[in-house]
């Protein structure tokens, strides 16, 4: 039941980024052209399991999004409030369909599986 309630938070995070960010005045392309750039993090991996899943586990938590969108909004900076939403969509569309924050074991294994 757990990891069915994780999946469903990541699809409505998903979900909800996907709204936001279409009341923005950003091209589509842009983000579509994001959508993926989180996952630049797995480079990470070249140096070793630990500093790969520390690296992933960084840029795939939802807090510096969240700081990003935040902090864009408090000076009304509209290209990193999308910026943080692509962001927070990947996280999400992550979550959505299974793929965790990593284990220092092994990249295959996540906080999902152990849910």
């Amino acid at each position: 039941m757990t990891k069915l309630l994780l999946h469903i938070e990541g699809f409505v995070v998903f979900i909800l980024s996907l709204y936001f960010f279409s009341t923005m005045d950003v091209s589509w392309w842009v983000f579509l052209l994001l959508l993926f750039t989180p996952d630049l993090a797995m480079f990470g991996y070249a140096m070793g399991k630990k500093v790969g899943a520390y690296c992933y586990n960084v840029i795939h938590s939802y807090s510096l999004p969240l700081i990003l969108i935040l902090m864009s909004l408090m000076v009304n900076q509209p290209l990193f409030i999308a910026i943080g939403l692509i962001w927070t969509a990947h996280i999400g569309m992550d979550r959505m369909i299974g793929y965790g924050l990593k284990s220092t074991e092994d990249f295959k294994i996540t906080h999902l599986q152990k849910a």
